[in-house]
């Protein structure tokens, strides 16, 4: 595989179920690391049966949430209550560099798979372990879902407007940010490893990284003692001129947070008398009369569509973007161009990896997702064989 899937080589166990921990592995997969999911041999992992409007996929098991983060890997189908197939999962972690599972700390142990037992067993192994509340602390043992997590941290209740109440985010966001923070720790601990010779463990917070995406609010209110109010589609900087204002049709989002950026939009709107305004030409001053600079901006804007606007405001420098559906997004000739989205071996279209490293073309996941318990019978050939 090319310089450009740097985990080339690598063996993941991917012990693992839901959203978070299955995307770790699946990027992990996309940057040419081998993946083999271990599923219990009842009914593997949950998510295959629910999750997204395809209720036929999910009868036979291959939901979309489970195909978002499946394609690539090889599933093995095990019970490790029974010693036979303990001893299978530790032959596996045997040839491993890296196991993920998200389980919480208590059924680890009770499985004989905690991590100080694998440590003593497994001294090569990196074991990142992906939970709601992290190791330590009276929740370690606290079963999470995104949701209960965007409204543990404060997020939701950062959302929203003073009318609407806290309001939870479109997407499972916290899901998706504890699978990217889990793999860069993995990331991280296998260069170190390249030092020391010595796996690691890693615990990985979903709570904490709901707080580390709203990193600034935290310093703000811990240096000043205010706590976030719901501000609905204004801009977190606070600048008048940041926000989403109506047009003709549809909705622009505009960031305009520094000098050149208002002067930026007076000019593409036309409205040079801005600049020399005793309300406007100063940022303090627009400060002052935010609201109605936000009338004269939405006025200005309600002479075009957002269609129309997008195009102007972007060329003439303003932070600026036009409020899109998902399938307008996943339309646009920008993600078409960078190639997001790709097309696993049976046909299914998801998404790949949000970076390219030295100007690789894309990241597309070899293999379909597997069926439960597909590759078990030549994982364990390949156990016994010892090759």
């Amino acid at each position: 595989m090319s310089a450009t899937h740097p985990l080339s080589g690598l063996l993941v166990i991917d012990f693992t179920h839901v959203l978070a921990g299955p995307a770790c592995s699946y990027y992990l997969g996309l940057l040419g690391a081998e993946v083999i999911k271990v599923e219990s041999s009842v009914k593997g992992d949950a998510i295959r049966h629910r999750g997204g409007t395809d209720a036929q996929a999910a009868s036979v098991g291959k939901s979309t949430s489970y195909l978002t983060q499946g394609a690539g890997k090889r599933s093995v189908a095990l019970d490790l209550q029974a010693p036979v197939d303990l001893d299978r999962f530790h032959q596996l972690l045997s040839r491993a560099d890296v196991l993920v599972e998200n389980h919480v700390p208590q059924t680890m142990k009770r499985l004989q798979l905690d991590e100080q037992t694998l440590t003593d067993k497994h001294p090569h192994l990196i074991h990142c372990a992906l939970t709601g509340y992290g190791r330590g602390g009276p929740q370690e043992n606290t079963a999470a879902y995104d949701v209960n997590i965007q409204a543990a941290c404060g997020l939701m209740e950062a959302t929203g407007t003073t009318e609407s109440g806290p309001v939870r985010t479109g997407a499972p966001v916290l899901d998706y940010a504890t699978a990217m923070a889990a793999a860069f720790a993995i990331s991280a601990a296998l260069y170190e490893r390249r030092q020391s010779g010595k796996g690691t463990f890693i615990d990985v917070s979903m709570l904490e990284t709901g707080l580390s995406l709203m990193s600034s609010t935290v310093t703000d209110f811990l240096k000043t003692g205010n706590a976030p109010q719901r501000r609905g589609n204004l801009a977190n900087s606070r600048s008048p001129g940041a926000g989403s204002f109506t047009c003709r049709e549809g909705v622009m989002s505009l960031g305009v947070n520094e000098e050149a950026h208002f002067i930026s939009l007076a000019r593409a709107l036309k409205r040079d008398d801005w600049l020399s305004d005793s309300r406007y030409a100063q940022r303090e001053a627009r400060k002052l009369n935010a609201s109605q600079l936000a009338e004269e901006i939405e006025a200005e804007l309600a002479t075009k569509t957002a269609i129309e606007w997008e195009p102007l405001l972007q060329s003439a420098g303003v932070p600026s973007a036009r409020l899109r559906s998902l399938p307008e997004a996943l339309q646009s000739e920008q993600v078409k161009a960078r190639g997001y989205v790709q097309t696993t071996d049976d046909q299914v279209h998801v998404p790949t990896l949000p970076f390219r490293i030295n100007g690789a073309d894309v990241y597309r996941p070899v293999g379909a997702a597997p069926a439960l318990g597909e590759h078990t019978d030549e994982i364990i050939e390949w156990l016994e064989s010892g090759r």
